[in-house]
């Protein structure tokens, strides 16, 4: 079957497991040869590439190529005598199976940030760092250890990395307004607007997601992502210069553009900063490359902090993106069930494996309309896979989905009105679920329920939100290392800020039409993971008497039944049972009658009340 052997193509290339530790050592050996010749004593390797986004194309996985670990966010510190790698809570299992201990140490990177150990490890050294791969207010955060942080003209690891892939040149395509809901020029002279507010002349736009959202075009450069790598300069009189690889814009891209957006190759950036000189340009120090700043001030710009102006209208959807986003989550619904369905007769039975089950998940998505891909490579784990937060299953590890077990699976589609995610943990039966994890599926519910029923007072943050969530499992001494929700594009990152549900993000207060992610979950390593995730859109909550302030509320935006085998009814509080079983109607109701006869007689079992 082509569709299997082109995800297994897919998964060994994207994420295989660490090669030959040897190899791996002598790259280490390698990197320090290059250091010693440009007068350093150590180098930071990030997980980034010069957008500082988490999903890069295979020319930036700098990171993977000198470890062998593939996660989505880490750090590596290389110095002449130790080498350590940085990740959080989601990847900790995921460095110990993929790196060498020989020649890496491991640090949980909350637990002992990179500050920290530079401090005890490091001070007095001169610390070489790609200018191009780090945010300024990053580096000065690590200057605080007392290192010398030096920029380099190139980063050595490209010296070395002999097959390193070509830049990604796929091209650009025109985002259009029936999906994107309101014109570019429009955004730009919103945008523009703000700037001349503050008094600036400029503002450097980084992030591609910026640049798609603004200018209304979509592109290929990424896997799941749908950029254009490039990078922005957004002028005060709403006219822009995108910098990318002309190439990659075509004569409808071009024509859509129009005469205010100027294209350029990368290579004219130094001179287009150069010509600043004088004026004030608003970069956002916690998300741009810290060479911009340092070209800027070099050409006699003054450098001003501030967000990126496209952030928050990009995070707020619009009515159209709204409506986009509920008819992608109404036909994604349709693709889940259908999953759902199969999985349900076929798991009992055994002879399923993971790469199988994911398989088909696509195999269903790609038979709806407006699908563009995978918003990211499923997560598909079984048994005690599940229990790696991040988990990719790889030719190498994938394992059989055996009857009577849990397994766990994270996805999403890509869809030109919508981005989807949605994870639902299941028993395969035939038999009855262990009660240790009903009671634990059920606790990571009630605080999935607890989220998604909130009414909070406008202004509140998305950190101050996070402990509803895990007051159920707080109750059983439980808990999990990662943030509870992020945000989510439209038709952009699954993965989008500025706001999130987690204690370690910036606290941006919540505004109607932003769309995040409701995933609590809890993990036992070696046996099985659980968590369950909605996607919850914010919109403004109905006025009670004597209300003091406005209120905001959320809207489930994800259609699919929760397992019902794992939940334990008497563990549920009233409003929580009442809740689930109004959810479960809807679900019944907007997806069965777009379903085929099986699945839908599937689903009058699966969302019945309890």
């Amino acid at each position: 079957m082509r569709l299997g052997h082109d995800l297994l193509w897919i998964v060994a290339k994207l994420f295989s497991l660490p090669e030959d530790p040897v190899t791996h050592a002598e790259r280490l050996a390698a990197l320090r040869a290059e250091l010693a010749h440009a007068g350093v004593d150590g180098f930071l390797v990030p997980r980034a590439d010069e957008h500082l986004g988490e999903y890069v194309p295979p020319a930036g996985e700098r990171l993977a190529w000198l470890t062998g670990f593939t996660g989505s966010a880490g750090l590596a510190v290389v110095l002449a005598d130790r080498a350590v790698l940085f990740t959080d809570g989601r990847y900790t299992t995921q460095a110990a199976q993929q790196t060498d201990p020989a020649l890496w140490d491991r640090r949980h990177i909350t637990e002992e940030p990179p500050a920290a150990w530079l401090r005890e490890h490091a001070a007095g050294l001169r610390i070489g760092y790609d200018p191009w791969l780090h945010a300024e207010a990053g580096l000065q955060r690590l200057e605080e250890a007392g290192v010398t942080l030096v920029p380099l003209a190139a980063n050595p690891i490209d010296a070395i990395w002999a097959d390193r892939p070509a830049p990604p040149m796929a091209p650009a395509l025109v985002h259009p307004a029936e999906f994107a809901g309101r014109a570019a020029a429009e955004k730009r002279a919103e945008a523009a607007a703000a700037l001349r507010a503050a008094g600036q002349d400029a503002a450097v736009l980084a992030d591609a997601h910026s640049i798609a959202w603004l200018l209304n075009i979509r592109g290929g450069d990424l896997a799941h992502t749908p950029l254009v790598l490039g990078f922005g300069l957004l002028r005060a009189d709403a006219g822009a210069d995108l910098f990318v690889e002309p190439g990659k814009i075509g004569p409808e891209v071009r024509t859509h553009l129009g005469n205010d957006v100027a294209v350029q190759p990368r290579a004219a950036l130094p001179a287009a900063l150069a010509a600043l000189r004088g004026r004030h340009v608003r970069l956002d120090a916690e998300a741009t490359p810290a060479w911009f700043a340092q070209a800027l001030r070099a050409a006699g710009a003054v450098v001003e902090g501030g967000d990126d102006p496209c952030r928050m209208p990009r995070a707020c959807k619009n009515a159209v993106e709204q409506q986009g986003a509920r008819a992608a989550h109404a036909r994604d619904a349709v693709a889940m069930a259908r999953f759902l369905a199969w999985f349900a007769e076929a798991a009992p039975r055994g002879g399923l494996t993971e790469i199988v089950a994911a398989e088909r998940l696509l195999a269903f998505r790609r038979a709806v309309p407006l699908f563009a891909g995978e918003s990211f490579p499923a997560i598909s784990g079984a048994g005690e896979n599940g229990a790696v937060i991040h988990y990719r299953v790889t030719p190498e590890s994938n394992r059989p989905i055996r009857p009577d077990e849990c397994y766990l699976i994270d996805s999403g589609g890509q869809y030109r009105d919508g981005t989807t995610d949605i994870t639902r943990t299941l028993w395969t039966g035939p038999g009855a679920p262990p009660p240790d994890l009903v009671e634990r599926y059920t606790r990571v519910l009630r605080g999935h329920v607890a989220l998604a029923t909130l009414r909070f007072p406008q202004g509140v943050a998305g950190p101050f939100l996070d402990s509803f969530a895990r007051r159920a499992l707080w109750d059983a001494g439980l808990d999990y290392d990662h943030g509870t929700g992020h945000g989510v594009g439209s038709f952009l990152s699954v993965h989008e800020g500025p706001a999130a549900f987690s204690r370690a993000a910036r606290p941006v207060p919540l505004a109607p039409g932003m769309i995040l992610s409701d995933e609590p979950g809890t993990y036992l390593p070696g046996r099985y993971g659980i968590r369950i995730e909605n996607l919850l859109l914010v919109r403004e909550a109905p006025t009670l008497p004597d209300q003091a302030r406005p209120f905001l509320e959320f809207e489930t935006l994800t259609l699919a039944p929760y397992e019902r085998r794992l939940i334990d009814p008497a563990l549920l509080a009233p409003a929580e049972r009442a809740w689930i079983d109004a959810y479960h109607a809807r679900v019944l109701a907007e997806v069965a009658p777009h379903c085929d006869v099986a699945t839908a007689a599937w689903l009058r079992t699966a969302c019945a009340p309890l």
